[in-house]
């Protein structure tokens, strides 16, 4: 079937990133396949991040579908976006509809992305990770693909206003190589794994990312173990 809202969605947000004169840095894209299904997995900073993972895969000509909060699908704007864009709807109260649907787009070659942190990190770092990207992989048979963004945070994120200014911001982004799973792996072991590798992919992110802060009022995007003002991350036990 023919992708007829995608790629002007696409268009227009490539349209929407020149006229902000957003500065990217974009690493590692030759690790997306340019055939099969895979699960992409990143770090979630800021609401545009789904956008900025998308960029990633159009140099391979994939489209990613994402998995997404169910209100997201119930916006009279996004909604029908959403929806054309063929995304996932996720309702928490019954969350194994989404997973089965991301599991048959898997197996018919797509690649589906997931930001399994659940929600925004106001701290900017990594959260635990939930097992849903891992547990989708296993039973698919496909790569999981690691990612990290950095700079996204600044744009547009979670108590904070918009920036959406021609303020030549950097976006830096870093994809890693595909990571397979055994079969007689715990999705436990899987998943600290892949959050293993986008913490690095992270790091590696934020020391090459060419702007610090301007002043004292300018910290906010940092991590307070980066010598920022962020909120420190919860301390929570467990694997999620």
């Amino acid at each position: 079937m023919a992708e007829l809202v995608y790629p002007p969605v696409i268009g227009a947000a490539r349209t929407m990133f020149k006229a902000l004169d957003l500065r990217f840095d974009i690493q590692g894209t030759e690790h997306i396949p340019r055939r099969g299904g895979a699960v992409l997995v990143s770090n979630h900073i800021g609401y545009l991040d789904f956008v900025f993972c998308g960029l990633t895969a159009l140099p391979a000509k994939r489209l990613v579908r994402f998995m997404a909060k169910e209100s997201v699908f119930r916006h009279k704007i996004s909604g029908p976006l959403m929806r054309a864009m063929k995304h996932i709807p996720v309702d928490r109260a019954q969350g194994e509809h989404a997973y089965a649907h991301a599991l048959k787009a898997l197996r018919s070659g797509e690649i589906i992305g997931v930001f399994p942190e659940a929600t925004i990190s106001q701290s900017f770092t990594l959260k635990n990770f939930k097992s849903g990207a891992a547990r989708l992989a296993q039973e698919a048979g496909v790569p999981l693909l690691p990612m990290a963004l950095w700079g996204t945070q600044r744009l547009w994120t979670k108590g904070k206003p918009r920036n959406l200014g021609r303020n030549h911001i950097p976006i830096t982004i870093r994809v890693g190589e595909p990571m397979d799973t055994d079969p007689g792996e715990t999705t436990v072991g899987i998943t600290q794994r892949v959050r293993a590798r986008v913490q690095d992919l992270l790091e590696a992110a934020q020391r090459s990312y060419p702007v610090r802060p301007k002043g004292p009022d300018d910290t906010w995007w940092v991590p307070a173990h980066l010598g920022g003002t962020a909120p420190p991350p919860p301390q929570t036990a467990g694997q999620g």
